[in-house]
Protein backbone atom coordinates (compact mmCIF):
# COMPACT_ATOMS: atom_id res chain seq x y z
CA UNK A 1 0.00 0.00 0.00
CA UNK A 2 1.21 3.73 -0.94
CA UNK A 3 0.39 6.97 0.04
CA UNK A 4 1.01 9.57 -2.39
CA UNK A 5 1.04 13.18 -1.71
CA UNK A 6 0.99 15.90 -4.34
CA UNK A 7 1.48 19.41 -3.87
CA UNK A 8 0.05 22.50 -4.71
CA UNK A 9 2.39 22.91 -7.93
CA UNK A 10 1.59 19.28 -9.07
CA UNK A 11 -2.34 20.40 -8.98
CA UNK A 12 -1.43 24.07 -9.94
CA UNK A 13 -3.45 23.93 -13.23
CA UNK A 14 -5.04 21.48 -15.79
CA UNK A 15 -1.95 20.66 -17.21
CA UNK A 16 -0.37 19.88 -13.70
CA UNK A 17 -3.28 17.42 -12.57
CA UNK A 18 -3.37 15.54 -16.20
CA UNK A 19 0.22 14.75 -15.46
CA UNK A 20 -0.34 13.85 -11.68
CA UNK A 21 -3.18 11.45 -12.99
CA UNK A 22 -0.65 10.39 -15.25
CA UNK A 23 1.35 9.06 -11.95
CA UNK A 24 -1.62 8.04 -9.91
CA UNK A 25 -2.30 5.98 -12.78
CA UNK A 26 1.32 4.50 -12.85
CA UNK A 27 1.73 4.05 -8.80
CA UNK A 28 -1.97 2.17 -8.70
CA UNK A 29 -0.66 -0.45 -11.65
CA UNK A 30 2.24 -0.71 -9.32
CA UNK A 31 0.00 -1.10 -6.22
CA UNK A 32 -3.93 -0.92 -6.69
CA UNK A 33 -3.82 -0.39 -3.14
CA UNK A 34 -2.74 3.43 -3.45
CA UNK A 35 -4.51 6.17 -0.76
CA UNK A 36 -4.08 10.18 -2.73
CA UNK A 37 -3.08 12.93 -0.25
CA UNK A 38 -3.75 16.48 -2.54
CA UNK A 39 -3.01 20.26 -1.81
CA UNK A 40 -4.54 23.04 -2.77
CA UNK A 41 -3.88 24.74 -5.99
CA UNK A 42 -0.58 26.88 -6.20
CA UNK A 43 -1.61 30.42 -4.55
CA UNK A 44 -4.90 29.56 -3.55
CA UNK A 45 -4.05 29.30 0.14
CA UNK A 46 -2.31 32.34 0.50
CA UNK A 47 -4.80 34.60 -1.25
CA UNK A 48 -7.26 32.99 1.08
CA UNK A 49 -5.46 34.05 4.45
CA UNK A 50 -4.63 37.56 2.57
CA UNK A 51 -8.05 38.68 1.87
CA UNK A 52 -9.85 37.16 5.65
CA UNK A 53 -6.49 39.29 7.08
CA UNK A 54 -7.78 42.75 4.86
CA UNK A 55 -11.30 41.56 5.56
CA UNK A 56 -9.95 41.69 9.35
CA UNK A 57 -8.55 45.22 8.59
CA UNK A 58 -11.62 46.90 7.08
CA UNK A 59 -11.27 45.80 3.59
CA UNK A 60 -14.23 43.95 1.57
CA UNK A 61 -12.97 44.17 -1.80
CA UNK A 62 -9.79 41.65 -1.62
CA UNK A 63 -12.08 38.57 -0.59
CA UNK A 64 -14.90 39.88 -3.00
CA UNK A 65 -12.09 39.97 -5.91
CA UNK A 66 -10.54 36.30 -4.24
CA UNK A 67 -13.99 34.95 -4.71
CA UNK A 68 -13.74 35.71 -8.72
CA UNK A 69 -10.40 34.60 -8.94
CA UNK A 70 -10.85 31.30 -7.17
CA UNK A 71 -14.11 30.30 -9.01
CA UNK A 72 -12.69 30.90 -12.49
CA UNK A 73 -9.10 29.01 -11.44
CA UNK A 74 -10.80 26.02 -10.46
CA UNK A 75 -13.30 25.95 -12.97
CA UNK A 76 -10.65 26.62 -15.58
CA UNK A 77 -9.10 23.56 -14.71
CA UNK A 78 -12.52 21.88 -14.38
CA UNK A 79 -13.59 22.57 -18.32
CA UNK A 80 -10.40 21.20 -19.54
CA UNK A 81 -10.34 18.13 -17.61
CA UNK A 82 -13.92 17.00 -16.98
CA UNK A 83 -15.78 15.54 -20.03
CA UNK A 84 -19.24 14.47 -17.86
CA UNK A 85 -21.61 17.63 -18.35
CA UNK A 86 -22.92 16.35 -15.46
CA UNK A 87 -19.49 16.14 -13.37
CA UNK A 88 -18.64 19.51 -14.33
CA UNK A 89 -22.48 20.87 -13.09
CA UNK A 90 -21.77 19.08 -9.85
CA UNK A 91 -18.14 20.31 -9.48
CA UNK A 92 -19.70 23.75 -10.13
CA UNK A 93 -22.04 23.65 -7.86
CA UNK A 94 -19.48 22.23 -4.65
CA UNK A 95 -16.72 25.53 -5.92
CA UNK A 96 -20.24 27.71 -5.30
CA UNK A 97 -21.23 26.45 -2.36
CA UNK A 98 -17.49 26.77 -0.87
CA UNK A 99 -17.03 30.01 -2.08
CA UNK A 100 -20.30 30.97 -1.06
CA UNK A 101 -19.25 29.85 2.56
CA UNK A 102 -15.81 32.07 2.28
CA UNK A 103 -17.82 35.09 1.24
CA UNK A 104 -20.15 34.84 4.34
CA UNK A 105 -17.20 34.59 6.76
CA UNK A 106 -15.02 37.06 5.35
CA UNK A 107 -17.96 39.33 5.98
CA UNK A 108 -18.58 38.36 9.35
CA UNK A 109 -14.67 38.89 10.12
CA UNK A 110 -14.77 42.54 8.21
CA UNK A 111 -18.15 43.38 10.39
CA UNK A 112 -16.28 42.27 13.93
CA UNK A 113 -12.86 43.71 12.51
CA UNK A 114 -11.11 40.54 14.34
CA UNK A 115 -9.55 36.99 12.65
CA UNK A 116 -9.06 34.70 15.61
CA UNK A 117 -6.73 31.24 14.83
CA UNK A 118 -10.41 29.29 14.61
CA UNK A 119 -11.59 31.49 11.93
CA UNK A 120 -8.17 31.77 10.24
CA UNK A 121 -8.30 28.13 10.18
CA UNK A 122 -11.43 27.68 8.63
CA UNK A 123 -10.50 29.95 5.84
CA UNK A 124 -6.83 28.43 4.93
CA UNK A 125 -8.35 24.99 4.31
CA UNK A 126 -10.97 26.13 2.34
CA UNK A 127 -8.55 25.51 -0.48
CA UNK A 128 -8.08 21.39 -0.58
CA UNK A 129 -11.74 21.37 -0.17
CA UNK A 130 -11.99 23.11 -3.56
CA UNK A 131 -8.91 20.79 -4.94
CA UNK A 132 -9.52 17.26 -3.76
CA UNK A 133 -12.84 16.90 -5.37
CA UNK A 134 -11.26 18.37 -8.68
CA UNK A 135 -8.38 15.61 -8.60
CA UNK A 136 -10.81 12.70 -7.60
CA UNK A 137 -13.52 14.02 -10.97
CA UNK A 138 -10.75 14.14 -13.32
CA UNK A 139 -9.40 10.96 -12.09
CA UNK A 140 -12.93 9.28 -12.91
CA UNK A 141 -12.77 10.92 -16.31
CA UNK A 142 -9.29 8.92 -17.17
CA UNK A 143 -10.77 5.98 -15.88
CA UNK A 144 -10.37 5.84 -12.38
CA UNK A 145 -12.75 5.26 -9.69
CA UNK A 146 -11.99 8.10 -7.04
CA UNK A 147 -13.68 9.98 -4.06
CA UNK A 148 -12.75 12.97 -2.59
CA UNK A 149 -12.37 12.53 1.38
CA UNK A 150 -12.55 15.44 3.60
CA UNK A 151 -9.74 15.05 6.18
CA UNK A 152 -11.33 16.40 8.98
CA UNK A 153 -14.16 13.74 8.94
CA UNK A 154 -10.78 10.91 9.69
CA UNK A 155 -7.93 13.51 10.92
CA UNK A 156 -8.61 13.97 14.90
CA UNK A 157 -6.23 16.76 16.29
CA UNK A 158 -6.65 18.96 19.30
CA UNK A 159 -7.31 22.45 19.59
CA UNK A 160 -4.03 24.74 19.09
CA UNK A 161 -5.27 26.48 16.08
CA UNK A 162 -3.12 27.24 13.09
CA UNK A 163 -0.73 24.19 14.10
CA UNK A 164 -2.98 21.33 15.57
CA UNK A 165 -1.58 18.11 16.67
CA UNK A 166 -2.96 14.79 15.58
CA UNK A 167 -4.84 12.34 18.33
CA UNK A 168 -3.45 9.23 16.90
CA UNK A 169 -5.81 6.74 18.63
CA UNK A 170 -9.03 8.28 17.21
CA UNK A 171 -7.33 9.17 13.99
CA UNK A 172 -6.42 5.86 12.90
CA UNK A 173 -9.62 4.13 13.63
CA UNK A 174 -11.42 5.98 11.52
CA UNK A 175 -8.28 6.18 8.50
CA UNK A 176 -8.69 2.28 8.97
CA UNK A 177 -12.41 2.49 8.79
CA UNK A 178 -13.02 4.75 6.14
CA UNK A 179 -10.01 4.64 4.05
CA UNK A 180 -9.36 0.65 3.71
CA UNK A 181 -13.45 -0.15 3.51
CA UNK A 182 -12.86 2.42 0.20
CA UNK A 183 -9.47 0.77 -0.79
CA UNK A 184 -11.35 -2.97 -0.73
CA UNK A 185 -14.52 -1.71 -3.05
CA UNK A 186 -11.72 -0.86 -5.81
CA UNK A 187 -11.93 3.26 -5.10
CA UNK A 188 -9.05 5.47 -4.83
CA UNK A 189 -9.38 7.83 -1.75
CA UNK A 190 -8.30 11.28 -2.45
CA UNK A 191 -8.24 13.17 0.71
CA UNK A 192 -7.87 17.15 1.71
CA UNK A 193 -4.13 17.56 3.33
CA UNK A 194 -3.28 19.97 5.75
CA UNK A 195 -6.83 20.28 7.40
CA UNK A 196 -8.53 17.88 10.08
CA UNK A 197 -10.67 18.61 12.85
CA UNK A 198 -10.74 18.73 16.89
CA UNK A 199 -13.28 15.89 18.53
CA UNK A 200 -16.63 18.47 18.34
CA UNK A 201 -15.82 19.15 15.12
CA UNK A 202 -14.40 21.86 15.02
CA UNK A 203 -12.02 22.48 11.77
CA UNK A 204 -8.18 23.01 12.22
CA UNK A 205 -5.05 22.88 10.36
CA UNK A 206 -1.73 21.12 11.07
CA UNK A 207 0.45 24.20 9.61
CA UNK A 208 1.77 25.39 6.47
CA UNK A 209 3.09 22.76 4.48
CA UNK A 210 0.89 20.54 6.56
CA UNK A 211 -0.53 17.95 3.82
CA UNK A 212 2.97 16.12 3.98
CA UNK A 213 2.11 15.62 7.59
CA UNK A 214 -1.27 14.55 6.85
CA UNK A 215 0.60 11.59 4.45
CA UNK A 216 2.71 10.75 7.10
CA UNK A 217 0.23 10.44 9.30
CA UNK A 218 -2.27 8.82 7.05
CA UNK A 219 0.32 6.12 6.01
CA UNK A 220 1.49 5.22 9.61
CA UNK A 221 -2.44 5.02 10.63
CA UNK A 222 -2.53 2.42 7.36
CA UNK A 223 0.93 0.85 7.58
CA UNK A 224 1.66 1.48 4.37
CA UNK A 225 5.06 0.24 2.75
CA UNK A 226 6.17 4.01 1.61
CA UNK A 227 4.80 7.44 1.85
CA UNK A 228 5.31 9.39 -1.45
CA UNK A 229 6.05 12.97 -1.51
CA UNK A 230 5.24 14.54 -5.08
CA UNK A 231 6.94 18.10 -5.65
CA UNK A 232 8.62 19.62 -8.33
CA UNK A 233 11.90 18.79 -7.60
CA UNK A 234 14.50 15.80 -8.04
CA UNK A 235 14.08 14.93 -4.41
CA UNK A 236 16.43 16.56 -1.64
CA UNK A 237 19.34 17.96 -3.08
CA UNK A 238 22.49 18.74 -1.14
CA UNK A 239 22.24 22.39 -1.30
CA UNK A 240 19.70 24.95 -2.79
CA UNK A 241 20.41 24.43 -6.90
CA UNK A 242 19.96 28.81 -6.94
CA UNK A 243 22.53 29.14 -4.70
CA UNK A 244 24.78 25.89 -5.43
CA UNK A 245 24.05 25.27 -9.38
CA UNK A 246 26.06 22.03 -9.10
CA UNK A 247 23.74 20.75 -6.43
CA UNK A 248 23.19 16.67 -6.43
CA UNK A 249 20.02 14.64 -5.90
CA UNK A 250 20.75 12.89 -3.06
CA UNK A 251 19.73 9.18 -3.31
CA UNK A 252 19.17 8.13 0.37
CA UNK A 253 19.19 9.62 3.91
CA UNK A 254 18.32 8.81 7.46
CA UNK A 255 15.41 10.07 9.00
CA UNK A 256 17.82 12.38 11.41
CA UNK A 257 19.35 13.85 8.55
CA UNK A 258 16.65 14.84 6.48
CA UNK A 259 14.94 16.12 9.67
CA UNK A 260 17.88 18.47 10.14
CA UNK A 261 17.15 19.78 6.59
CA UNK A 262 13.98 20.29 7.49
CA UNK A 263 14.52 22.37 10.20
CA UNK A 264 17.43 24.28 8.80
CA UNK A 265 15.64 25.55 6.09
CA UNK A 266 15.08 22.86 3.35
CA UNK A 267 11.70 23.42 1.78
CA UNK A 268 11.01 19.84 0.35
CA UNK A 269 9.39 18.58 3.40
CA UNK A 270 7.45 19.49 6.32
CA UNK A 271 9.07 19.58 9.62
CA UNK A 272 6.90 17.47 11.09
CA UNK A 273 6.59 14.91 8.17
CA UNK A 274 8.90 12.49 9.40
CA UNK A 275 7.71 11.43 12.88
CA UNK A 276 5.16 9.23 12.39
CA UNK A 277 6.88 7.64 9.33
CA UNK A 278 9.89 7.12 11.73
CA UNK A 279 7.14 5.11 14.72
CA UNK A 280 6.66 2.93 11.92
CA UNK A 281 9.92 2.39 10.02
CA UNK A 282 7.97 3.73 7.07
CA UNK A 283 10.38 4.50 4.18
CA UNK A 284 9.35 8.55 2.71
CA UNK A 285 10.71 9.24 -1.09
CA UNK A 286 10.38 12.42 -2.30
CA UNK A 287 9.87 12.57 -6.31
CA UNK A 288 9.13 14.79 -9.23
CA UNK A 289 5.84 14.71 -10.34
CA UNK A 290 7.14 16.50 -13.81
CA UNK A 291 9.89 14.02 -13.81
CA UNK A 292 8.98 10.76 -12.59
CA UNK A 293 11.72 8.96 -13.73
CA UNK A 294 14.18 11.14 -12.58
CA UNK A 295 16.26 10.82 -9.62
CA UNK A 296 14.74 10.73 -6.26
CA UNK A 297 15.43 10.35 -2.51
CA UNK A 298 14.61 7.80 0.23
CA UNK A 299 14.64 8.79 3.70
CA UNK A 300 14.83 5.43 5.93
CA UNK A 301 15.79 4.28 9.42
CA UNK A 302 19.34 2.85 7.95
CA UNK A 303 21.27 5.69 7.40
CA UNK A 304 24.56 5.09 5.40
CA UNK A 305 27.60 6.05 8.07
CA UNK A 306 30.07 6.91 6.07
CA UNK A 307 30.93 9.90 7.77
CA UNK A 308 30.31 12.26 4.74
CA UNK A 309 28.48 15.49 4.64
CA UNK A 310 25.32 15.01 3.01
CA UNK A 311 23.78 18.59 2.01
CA UNK A 312 24.08 21.89 2.94
CA UNK A 313 21.14 24.00 4.00
CA UNK A 314 20.63 27.71 5.01
CA UNK A 315 17.91 29.83 7.52
CA UNK A 316 17.90 33.51 5.95
CA UNK A 317 16.35 36.31 7.94
CA UNK A 318 17.58 35.79 11.27
CA UNK A 319 19.13 37.88 14.23
CA UNK A 320 21.70 36.63 16.69
CA UNK A 321 21.27 37.86 19.75
CA UNK A 322 24.06 38.29 22.35
CA UNK A 323 23.69 38.48 26.40
CA UNK A 324 27.31 39.81 27.19
CA UNK A 325 28.88 40.44 30.50
CA UNK A 326 31.83 39.97 32.76
CA UNK A 327 29.64 40.15 35.73
CA UNK A 328 28.19 36.61 33.89
CA UNK A 329 30.53 34.33 34.89
CA UNK A 330 29.70 32.05 37.70
CA UNK A 331 26.43 33.33 38.45
CA UNK A 332 23.91 30.51 38.22
CA UNK A 333 20.23 31.12 36.52
CA UNK A 334 21.49 33.31 33.84
CA UNK A 335 20.77 31.28 30.90
CA UNK A 336 17.62 29.57 32.53
CA UNK A 337 16.13 33.43 33.00
CA UNK A 338 17.58 34.00 29.27
CA UNK A 339 15.21 31.26 27.79
CA UNK A 340 13.07 31.44 30.12
CA UNK A 341 12.17 35.33 29.41
CA UNK A 342 12.12 34.26 25.42
CA UNK A 343 9.62 31.41 26.12
CA UNK A 344 7.23 33.94 27.98
CA UNK A 345 6.82 35.83 24.03
CA UNK A 346 6.93 32.56 22.20
CA UNK A 347 9.70 33.09 20.52
CA UNK A 348 11.61 29.92 18.52
CA UNK A 349 15.49 29.39 19.26
CA UNK A 350 17.34 28.07 16.22
CA UNK A 351 20.51 27.81 17.81
CA UNK A 352 22.49 28.43 20.87
CA UNK A 353 25.98 28.89 21.59
CA UNK A 354 27.96 29.89 24.68
CA UNK A 355 31.56 31.01 25.96
CA UNK A 356 33.32 28.52 27.66
CA UNK A 357 34.20 31.81 30.05
CA UNK A 358 30.41 32.12 30.47
CA UNK A 359 30.97 35.41 29.85
CA UNK A 360 28.02 35.52 26.91
CA UNK A 361 25.73 33.66 25.57
CA UNK A 362 24.03 34.11 21.63
CA UNK A 363 21.14 32.16 20.37
CA UNK A 364 19.13 33.35 17.21
CA UNK A 365 15.44 33.54 16.50
CA UNK A 366 13.55 35.12 13.59
CA UNK A 367 14.11 38.32 12.42
CA UNK A 368 10.63 38.91 12.64
CA UNK A 369 10.81 38.27 16.30
CA UNK A 370 14.15 40.27 17.60
CA UNK A 371 12.37 43.03 18.83
CA UNK A 372 9.92 41.76 21.22
CA UNK A 373 12.52 39.00 22.26
CA UNK A 374 14.99 42.16 23.02
CA UNK A 375 12.66 44.07 24.69
CA UNK A 376 11.73 40.78 26.94
CA UNK A 377 15.25 40.23 27.63
CA UNK A 378 15.63 43.74 28.47
CA UNK A 379 12.79 44.03 30.98
CA UNK A 380 14.46 40.17 32.51
CA UNK A 381 17.53 41.46 33.47
CA UNK A 382 16.76 45.20 34.14
CA UNK A 383 18.76 45.27 37.37
CA UNK A 384 22.12 43.26 35.78
CA UNK A 385 22.12 45.96 33.04
CA UNK A 386 21.57 48.97 35.80
CA UNK A 387 24.56 47.49 37.86
CA UNK A 388 26.96 46.11 34.48
CA UNK A 389 26.73 42.74 35.73
CA UNK A 390 25.67 42.01 32.30
CA UNK A 391 27.03 45.11 29.73
CA UNK A 392 24.39 44.96 26.75
CA UNK A 393 21.90 42.99 24.88
CA UNK A 394 23.00 43.27 21.32
CA UNK A 395 21.17 42.11 18.61
CA UNK A 396 22.59 41.47 15.29
CA UNK A 397 20.13 41.55 12.15
CA UNK A 398 20.45 40.11 9.09
CA UNK A 399 22.54 36.90 9.68
CA UNK A 400 22.36 33.12 8.67
CA UNK A 401 22.54 29.93 9.92
CA UNK A 402 24.03 27.67 7.34
CA UNK A 403 23.41 23.50 8.78
CA UNK A 404 26.13 21.37 7.29
CA UNK A 405 24.23 17.54 7.59
CA UNK A 406 25.86 14.14 7.60
CA UNK A 407 25.41 10.81 9.75
CA UNK A 408 28.37 10.21 11.65
CA UNK A 409 30.82 13.42 10.66
CA UNK A 410 31.71 13.83 14.19
CA UNK A 411 33.31 10.41 14.36
CA UNK A 412 35.31 11.60 11.02
CA UNK A 413 38.78 13.40 11.33
CA UNK A 414 38.86 16.07 9.43
CA UNK A 415 35.31 17.21 8.41
CA UNK A 416 35.55 20.26 10.47
CA UNK A 417 39.19 21.58 9.13
CA UNK A 418 37.66 20.91 6.05
CA UNK A 419 34.73 22.77 6.54
CA UNK A 420 36.88 26.04 7.76
CA UNK A 421 39.57 26.25 5.66
CA UNK A 422 37.02 26.31 2.48
CA UNK A 423 35.57 29.25 4.75
CA UNK A 424 38.78 30.68 5.47
CA UNK A 425 40.09 30.47 1.79
CA UNK A 426 36.77 31.97 0.72
CA UNK A 427 36.80 34.98 2.89
CA UNK A 428 33.80 34.47 5.26
CA UNK A 429 33.53 35.27 8.20
CA UNK A 430 31.99 32.94 10.87
CA UNK A 431 30.11 34.93 13.73
CA UNK A 432 29.03 31.33 15.50
CA UNK A 433 28.99 27.36 15.61
CA UNK A 434 27.43 25.38 17.46
CA UNK A 435 27.52 21.49 17.18
CA UNK A 436 26.99 19.78 20.49
CA UNK A 437 26.94 15.82 20.97
CA UNK A 438 24.34 15.46 17.21
CA UNK A 439 27.13 13.80 15.22
CA UNK A 440 24.44 15.03 12.06
CA UNK A 441 24.57 18.78 12.36
CA UNK A 442 27.57 21.65 12.57
CA UNK A 443 25.78 24.85 12.53
CA UNK A 444 27.29 27.94 11.75
CA UNK A 445 26.51 31.90 12.03
CA UNK A 446 27.55 33.81 8.68
CA UNK A 447 26.01 37.25 7.60
CA UNK A 448 23.51 37.28 4.67
CA UNK A 449 25.66 38.90 2.66
CA UNK A 450 28.56 35.87 2.64
CA UNK A 451 25.91 33.30 2.46
CA UNK A 452 25.64 32.61 -1.15
CA UNK A 453 30.01 32.52 -0.51
CA UNK A 454 30.03 30.13 2.15
CA UNK A 455 27.15 27.73 0.77
CA UNK A 456 29.31 27.32 -2.63
CA UNK A 457 32.87 27.23 -0.25
CA UNK A 458 31.53 24.56 1.67
CA UNK A 459 29.27 22.75 -1.51
CA UNK A 460 32.82 22.82 -3.54
CA UNK A 461 34.62 21.23 -0.34
CA UNK A 462 32.59 18.52 0.38
CA UNK A 463 31.27 17.46 -3.53
CA UNK A 464 33.26 18.52 -6.44
CA UNK A 465 35.38 15.28 -5.85
CA UNK A 466 32.86 12.98 -5.52
CA UNK A 467 31.58 10.74 -8.76
CA UNK A 468 27.89 11.48 -7.90
CA UNK A 469 25.35 12.20 -11.01
CA UNK A 470 24.56 15.54 -11.34
CA UNK A 471 20.82 15.88 -11.08
CA UNK A 472 18.43 16.85 -14.07
CA UNK A 473 17.48 19.71 -12.50
CA UNK A 474 13.24 21.68 -12.98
Amino acid sequence: MLVLKFGGTSVGSADAIAQTISVIANAKAKDPHSVVVTSAMSGVTDLLVNSARAAAAGQRQPFLDAREVLFEKHLTAARELIDSEEERAHYEQHISEQLEFFSRLCSSINVLGELTPRGLDVVSGLGERMSAPLLAAALRARGVDAAWVDAAEIVVTDDNFGEAAPLLGPTCARAQSRLNSMLDEGVTPVVTGFVGATESGVPTTLGRGGSDFSAAILGSCLSVDEIQIWTDVNGILSADPRIAPQARTLKQLSYNEAAELAYFGAKVLHPKTLLPAIERGIPVRILNTFNPDGPSTVITKDPLKNGLVKAISAIRDLTLINVEGRGMMGVPGIAARTFRAVADVRANVLMISQASSEQSICFVVRRSRSEEVQRALETEFERELERHYIDRIRPQHDVVIIAVVGTGMRGTPGIAGRLFSALGEAGVNVIALAQGSSESNISLVVSHEDMTLAVQAIHRAFFQNRHVPTPQLV
